[in-house]
């Protein structure tokens, strides 16, 4: 079952997108000013929806060098596991890391992850220069002290060589 689910998500990442929307919790919004609604768009597989995904910024735009915050909201259960695996290929297969860093941002990615149910919400956010933090229905759920990981980890959506193109386009916004 866990198999099954890991390849649901996997395939997902190069699933169809439809308008979504969210916002962000209190903690997050504290974290850094002006924050507004980027883009949004929903990961789905075989027509069925697997989760919901906003990109919020601080400022006029996405910028790698300015905080930015990624709202994932999932329509199906997810184990932790699940999860954590799916994130660690995505970012092995664009070149995150070498297999020792990995295996740290495994452990890290299991720490700050937790199952999720239809409907729940885990929101990331990136700190530059100083690394990620995540949390579960709006309460911090942890943190990722290392530029690196968090770069690795949101080209999973954000970067040009992304499985799902077409959420990238949508989180990005229109063209300026």
């Amino acid at each position: 079952m866990l198999r099954l689910r890991k390849l649901i998500l996997l395939a997902a990442l190069a699933g169809a997108v439809l308008p979504v929307q969210a916002s962000l919790p209190e903690p997050v919004k504290a974290l850094a000013p002006a924050w507004r609604n980027l883009g949004s768009g929903d990961a789905s597989f075989l027509g069925l929806r697997l989760y919901g995904a906003s990109l919020w910024v601080s400022g006029q735009a996405y910028r790698e060098d300015a905080p930015f915050a990624l709202v994932l909201t999932y329509a199906r259960a997810f184990s932790r596991d699940t999860l954590v695996s799916t994130s660690l290929d995505e970012m092995r297969r664009l070149g995150g890391g070498d297999e020792a860093r990995l295996a740290r941002w495994k452990s890290d990615l299991e720490r700050v992850f937790p199952d999720v149910a239809a409907g729940e919400t885990i929101v990331g956010v990136h700190l530059p220069g100083r690394g990620a933090a995540f949390y579960h229905q709006g309460r911090l759920s942890g943190e990722v002290a290392d530029p690196a990981f968090s770069r690795a980890f949101f080209a999973i959506w954000l970067d040009s060589r992304t499985r799902v193109p077409a959420l990238r386009s949508r989180l990005l916004g229109p063209p300026s």
